[in-house]
């Protein structure tokens, strides 16, 4: 069986909302056969990211989710970046100090440092949730061929994410029922 990581969360619109962390945890047991190497969880008021692992790089400091400096971004990855090694030496060149030799770090850096434009620089294959604590921002994103899975729904003052659709199907409030393939009426 062919597995990989997997991640999951629940973001809440207003902030009087509060993440149920065990609905979280629920996702990410769903996913646990995509990462059966560990879990790990980032839950602050209206923000839940969740991560499973299968440690392939940096397997002793590539534990997820992964912060920058300050600690004011959080970031739950799945994928592969294959240009790390090169992006790694341009951000410390800028100043950008690292913990590990994860290619997530890398990640969460190059966003730290070039914000959107980081996207571009990208070689890979990804999907990504990220939450920035100071601006208050949430970015889901994937590889622009979509290699790596990442479904989402917006139920009204909720949105739900994970890279798999039965996390979502058995732990969201979404609606599973579908309409026939094919059925035309007359």
């Amino acid at each position: 069986m062919w597995r990989v990581c997997g991640l999951a969360g629940i973001y809440h619109y207003q902030n009087e909302l509060q993440i149920d962390e065990a609905v979280l945890r629920r996702m990410t047991g769903v996913l646990a056969h995509r990462g059966p190497d560990d879990d790990g969880f980032y839950v602050v008021g209206r923000i839940g990211l969740g991560h499973r692992r299968l440690s392939i790089i940096d397997v002793a400091g590539g534990r997820q989710p992964i912060f920058n400096e300050d600690q004011s971004i959080a970031i739950v990855f799945n994928g592969e970046i294959y240009n790390y090694r090169e992006l790694r030496r341009e951000l410390v060149a800028a100043g950008r100090k690292f913990r590990t030799q994860s290619d997530t770090e890398v990640l969460i850096n190059a966003v730290a440092e070039w914000g959107e434009a980081a996207l571009q620089k990208l070689r890979g294959m990804y999907a990504f949730a990220l939450w920035d604590d100071e601006r208050k921002e949430l970015w889901l994103a994937r590889d622009p061929f979509g290699i790596k899975p990442l479904y989402y729904t917006d139920a009204g003052k909720t949105i739900w994410f994970a890279s798999q659709a039965r996390a979502l199907a058995d732990c969201a409030p979404v609606n599973t029922n579908r309409r026939p393939a094919g059925l035309v009426g007359f």
